[in-house]
Order: C-alpha cells, then sequence, then structure tokens
C-alpha cells in the first residue's frame, strides 16, 4: 500500500522487493542499495535510478504558497543523453 510520504526503505517494501533484487535490476551490490536508502543526502541522478528500478517515474515539485511548478529538469538530463 502505498501512502503520500514514505522512507526509500518502506517504498522498496511496498513494492515487494527486496534489496537484492533492487541491487540487480541497478546492477550494484544489496549493500549499495542499503547506502542509498540510508542516506539523508543524495544526488537527484541516484534517486531516480532507484524509482525508475522500481518501475517509476521521479518527479520533482517546488510548492509555493501561489501554487506548483514541476521542475523539468529531468527531461532536460534525458535529452542530453540521448544526443550523446
Amino acid at each position: 500500500m502505498l501512502k503520500e510520504m514514505m522512507a526509500l526503505k518502506e517504498l522498496r517494501n511496498a513494492m515487494h522487493l527486496s534489496q537484492k533484487q533492487l541491487a540487480a535490476t541497478l546492477s550494484v551490490d544489496q549493500a549499495n542499495v542499503s547506502q542509498i536508502e540510508n542516506r539523508t543526502d543524495m544526488f537527484i541522478s541516484t534517486l531516480r535510478n532507484y524509482i525508475r528500478a522500481m518501475g517509476g517515474e521521479l518527479d520533482i515539485i517546488a510548492r509555493f504558497p501561489d501554487g506548483e511548478v514541476h521542475i523539468n529538469l529531468f527531461s532536460e538530463i534525458d535529452e542530453k543523453i540521448n544526443k550523446e
């Protein structure tokens, strides 16, 4: 069951994935998945890859008193990668 707020470990468990399964999808070892789940700060690309490995997409939203803005940084990164 997915909730509005979840820690990465809790999200992985809700998706019925083990650290070992996720590590295989990410092409890293299980210890790396554990490190990702316990970090308090990480690269956005690391978080995006973690979420993608579970079948999701990362969307960053900035909330302001006047409304929300979806940050489109990822589409710019994807375009650069696809050009290379």
